[in-house]
């Protein structure tokens, strides 16, 4: 599914960006080693709504979402990366090519 969003992205020259975890959980927690119980939490208290999903991986796309809101283009990170393109997805990323 991933592939396929960012394939999507790409061929409409939409910009992807991609985070580690850990920059996600630093974001909505202060903490990179949060729980998802943590990170749920903190989502429901800055977006205001009233009770933490059943299965804490419905809230993972809502933390990546807010990070990217959080992170300012003037002071990204190493972590945060934007493609505009397949050819420099694929320069940055050679191991996720699959030659099936």
């Amino acid at each position: 599914a991933q592939g396929v969003a960012m394939s999507a992205a790409l061929h409409r020259e939409v910009p992807i960006h991609e985070y580690s975890p850990k920059k996600i959980k630093q974001s909505i927690t202060g903490s990179g080693n949060a729980s998802k119980e943590q990170v749920a939490a903190m989502l429901k208290q800055l977006l205001k709504f009233d009770e933490i999903p059943e299965h804490l991986d419905a809230t993972d796309g809502l933390a990546a979402a807010v990070c990217h809101f959080f992170q300012n283009r003037s002071t990204a990170t190493l972590e945060s990366k934007s493609y505009t393109g397949w050819k420099a997805f694929l320069t940055d990323n050679p191991g996720r090519i699959s030659k099936k």
